[in-house]
């Protein structure tokens, strides 16, 4: 079985004039609901205080307000209205929740998230607050684990991420990105791989398991947090690297089949993927999730191991 953590407040309407595919997540949520094997979870919003913990407290104020100024309003990519901030404050909440299924099942998937360019005192890049850095930071300080890497293969380094969390020795950050694509100032990551643009499949999961398997030996994690971001596809809008759907597959079943040979609990987040046919984009990330339960899955645990209730339940709205 698959554990996919899902909420209603996912899905919201266009906040405005903006470029994001906005029906992404609800087609994703829908592509699953025709699967037999997913059990369903639902997260709730994540505290005020672990929000602060890695944003500036007066921008979660300017975001869950929905009173963010104009200026970071157009860094961001769209407005925050109040649809925007209930789903800004559910995601990292959803991304916490798939990794303590992680640490139970093996594998688990948040429906959204992996909003990697979000920083201290703004949002960037179709990112407001950044899921994965707030996660991972509750994640290590609340004791759930002692060390975590956040494995980030989207096209677009994950500067927000690697800003939020370079103080903690404890989380360490991997990025493989196309080297001139968004953000033009890069962060320094634990490891960054930056790549040429059109690289191709054989050179990009050639590239990846030399890099990732020292950083994965060296930081001996207790879990992953993957950000499956699908724009190295080669037709992505956004995306500079070529990629086909066979090299997506074969970059998410290198990390699975890693992660389950060291018996490290991985948990997914979406990421990017941009194109004007949203079924198209909501399809990939599925088989990223897919691929991921596949592969990096493993026996479950026995439940006293770990101190909370999991339910699954139905597929949420």
């Amino acid at each position: 079985m698959i554990h996919v953590v899902h909420h209603p407040d996912y899905v919201t309407g266009t906040p405005g004039r903006t470029t994001y595919r906005w029906g992404k997540n609800g087609a994703i949520r829908d592509l699953l609901r025709a699967r037999t094997d997913v059990v369903w979870h639902e997260p709730d919003a994540m505290p005020d205080a672990w929000l602060e913990a890695t944003h500036d407290p007066d921008y979660v104020a300017e975001v869950l307000s929905a009173s963010v100024p104009r200026e970071k309003e157009r860094r961001i990519g769209f407005p925050v209205t109040h649809g925007v901030a209930r789903r800004s404050r559910v995601v990292p909440g959803g991304t916490w929740l798939a990794a303590r299924l992680a640490l139970r099942h093996g594998f688990a998937a948040n429906t959204a998230g992996g909003s990697h360019h979000a920083l201290a005192t703004t949002g960037a890049g179709y990112c407001v607050l950044n899921d994965l850095a707030i996660a991972a930071t509750r994640l290590v300080e609340e004791g759930t684990v002692e060390r975590l890497l956040i494995v980030d293969v989207d096209v677009h380094q994950g500067d927000g991420t690697a800003a939020l969390t370079a103080a903690d020795p404890r989380i360490a950050t991997y990025s493989i990105h196309a080297e001139k694509n968004f953000p033009a100032r890069k962060a320094r990551s634990t490891l960054d791989v930056p790549l040429r643009d059109h690289v191709g499949d054989d050179e990009y999961v050639e590239t990846l398991a030399a890099t990732l398997v020292p950083l994965l030996d060296r930081h001996r994690p207790d879990l992953i947090l993957y950000q499956g971001g699908v724009d190295p596809f080669a037709d992505d809008r956004l995306g500079r690297l070529a990629l086909t759907e066979g090299g997506l597959a074969r970059r998410d079943r290198l990390v699975g089949s890693l992660a389950r040979a060291r018996g490290i609990p991985l948990a997914s987040t979406v990421g990017g993927g941009y194109g004007d046919d949203v079924m198209a984009l909501a399809a990939r990330h599925v088989r990223v999730i897919a691929t991921l339960a596949e592969t990096s899955g493993k026996a479950e645990v026995a439940p006293t191991q770990y101190p909370f209730t999991l339910a699954g339940g139905s597929p949420p709205g």
